[in-house]
């Protein structure tokens, strides 16, 4: 089995125990009289299936992650590591430059200020930060392609 097909099988598994979790919940308590929709005790063993099922899943992708190179010195455990941070990274920066450029960017950079309103400045480079977070994107992009291509090219140690 190739890598993507077990992430496949296991964002599955990780819907169907949502999927039991509320159904088990939803018939866990009912009225007196009445016929529970379901069996609350078997949706939980259901579910308790699954949750081994999605352990065995995460042990065999970590374990072809962490020994799996994308090239020499970077396996795919530290390449997901390497995105994870580009995408905070470009939260980040994208955060501080809209935050900088304020209302006016919203605007089309035109905003009226009232003469009793205070001037808003900023010190960070907007422009600067805009180039940033693209370049952050572009290299995110490429990352995740090269992790697609391994997640493919990968067979799932078991």
């Amino acid at each position: 089995m190739k890598l993507a097909e077990a992430l496949a099988l296991r964002s599955d598994a990780q819907k169907r125990l949502a999927q039991l979790q509320a159904r088990a919940v939803g018939a866990a308590r009912y009225q007196e009289g009445e016929e529970p929709p379901e069996l609350a005790a078997d949706l939980l063993a259901a579910a308790r299936a699954v949750t081994e099922e999605i352990e065995a899943l995460v042990r065999h992708i970590n374990r072809t992650n962490a020994s799996t190179e994308l090239e020499p010195g970077l396996t795919i455990t530290d390449a997901i590591a390497q995105r994870d941070v580009l995408a905070l990274r470009r939260k980040l920066v994208t955060a501080v430059a809209d935050a900088a450029a304020g209302d006016e960017d919203r605007l089309g950079g035109w905003r009226r200020q009232l003469r009793s309103e205070l001037r808003q400045l900023t010190d960070v480079p907007v422009a600067d930060l805009r180039r940033e977070a693209d370049d952050l994107a572009r290299r995110y992009r490429e990352l995740d392609v090269r992790l697609q291509e391994a997640n493919w090219a990968t067979e799932l140690i078991t």
